[in-house]
């Protein structure tokens, strides 16, 4: 599945557009390597993304290509959040 698309579908980041956004701006990165919207993600991958101030580190333990809202959180298990100074 697309890293975009993982984003929206798993509700890590609410629409695609934003997803893509994101990871075009490098902010994202997938078992250590940076990652584009179009890069493909597997069961077991390690997701780093950075929000702001925060970096979220998650692990993929499930892909489906639509979800429920209750059941999204199912699909990652977030391995640690941490926050990141700011730059300047």
């Amino acid at each position: 599945m697309r890293l975009d698309k993982f984003l929206k579908v798993s509700r890590l980041i609410k629409r695609r557009t934003l997803a893509k956004e994101v990871s075009d701006q490098g902010r994202i990165s997938v078992n250590g390597q940076q990652a584009k919207a179009s890069t493909t993600v597997k069961v077991g991958d390690e997701l780093v993304v950075r929000f702001g101030q925060k970096l979220v580190t998650v692990k993929i333990d499930r892909i489906q290509e639509t979800t429920r809202k209750e059941d999204a959180p199912e699909m990652y298990t977030i391995i640690k959040e941490e926050k990141v100074e700011s730059e300047g």
